[in-house]
């Protein structure tokens, strides 16, 4: 996979803490970031594309009746 060079600024702190994560894993800066950053994309990633396929379903019409919604939520409440 291709790489490039990309440059950031961070808190001292920060610098820091992924010194002593990649020390612990024997790895450099520069994986553990790569990680991370996989990581986050990741889980926002899958937030945005749930958000837009819920964004289309409304946009379709496809609503809970207020039957639907009633039955959750009093299960829910009896938990």
């Amino acid at each position: 996979m291709a790489r490039e060079t990309m440059t950031v600024r961070v808190e001292t702190r920060t610098k820091k803490d992924l010194d002593g994560i990649a020390a612990a894993l024997e790895r450099d800066r520069s994986y553990v970031v790569n990680e991370a950053l996989k990581a986050y994309i990741d889980v926002h990633q899958w937030q945005i594309d749930h958000i837009r396929q819920g964004l289309r379903e409304a946009n379709a019409g496809k609503f809970a009746s207020d039957a639907e919604v009633k039955s959750v939520t009093s299960r829910l409440r009896r938990k």
